[in-house]
């Protein structure tokens, strides 16, 4: 139904709140039977891609030129790379490195969301490995003590790897402890739930389905609203000097 242009989705300078009612999705090369939700590219001003996948049964998805990270929303996907072959249900995930040949086909009908981004390499040389894994078999840990917040790391916190990937679950009433203004940026997927974020100097109601992309010092903060946990997936650039060369 048209709704004569009304939406919650709002671009400012430092934030995007994108909205299902606005998805438009596009075809991209090295993929067949999968259609992709662009959430956040450079075109943006990001240093990073967020996407959302949605694969028809049997639907192939390629390598990509950057590393990548895969987190499996719903369905299943068959993920080969290198020698290693697995199967990926509703919250596995998988992290490959730039250059890791792989291939993510999808056993039934699925969703995942996908996070691209050029490596930024350490003087050291270390190099990150192909990580595959599932949300439910790692520990949550309390943000800053509390209990009501729990946040569980999808990705290694170590020198070779540029960026992290966490899951955040709030209790209903549960909240950041502060207003966040930081250099990182971040790329947030709403997974269930909901409530209110303040992104720069604006408020606005979010639910599962939202995308939220949120600059370098962009002001944020959350607060879970509603009967039942609210949950997002959050990226944020990690462990390189704001003075390196960036790719």
């Amino acid at each position: 139904m048209h709704h004569l242009g009304v939406t919650r989705s709002s671009l400012k300078a430092d934030h995007l709140l994108q909205t299902p009612d606005t998805f438009i999705r596009t075809p991209l090369p090295e993929a067949k039977n999968v259609e992709f939700i662009v959430h956040v590219a450079p075109q943006l001003g990001a240093r990073f891609t967020q996407m959302t996948a949605e694969f028809a049964a049997g639907g192939w998805l390629g390598p990509t030129p950057a590393q990548r990270f895969l987190y499996v929303l719903d369905g299943e996907v068959e993920l080969t790379a290198g020698k290693r072959k697995e199967i990926l249900g509703t919250g596995g995930f998988a992290y490959l490195p730039q250059g890791a040949k792989h291939s993510v086909r999808a056993v039934s009908k699925a969703r995942a969301a996908l996070i691209e981004k050029p490596y930024e390499p350490q003087p050291d040389g270390a190099e990150p490995q192909i990580i595959i894994g599932k949300e439910s078999a790692i520990a949550p840990v309390p943000l800053m003590g509390d209990n009501a917040l729990r946040v569980v790391s999808l990705m290694p916190d170590g020198e070779p790897y540029d960026f992290a990937v966490n899951t955040m679950t709030y209790d209903p009433g549960a909240a950041l402890s502060m207003v966040e203004i930081h250099v990182m940026e971040h790329g947030l997927l709403m997974l269930e739930g909901g409530g209110i974020y303040k992104l720069g100097d604006s408020w606005y109601p979010v639910e599962a389905g939202d995308f939220i992309w949120m600059a370098p010092y962009c002001p944020q903060w959350f607060g879970a609203l509603g009967k039942k946990p609210a949950k997002y997936l959050i990226y944020k650039d990690w462990r390189r000097h704001p003075l390196e060369k960036r790719g």
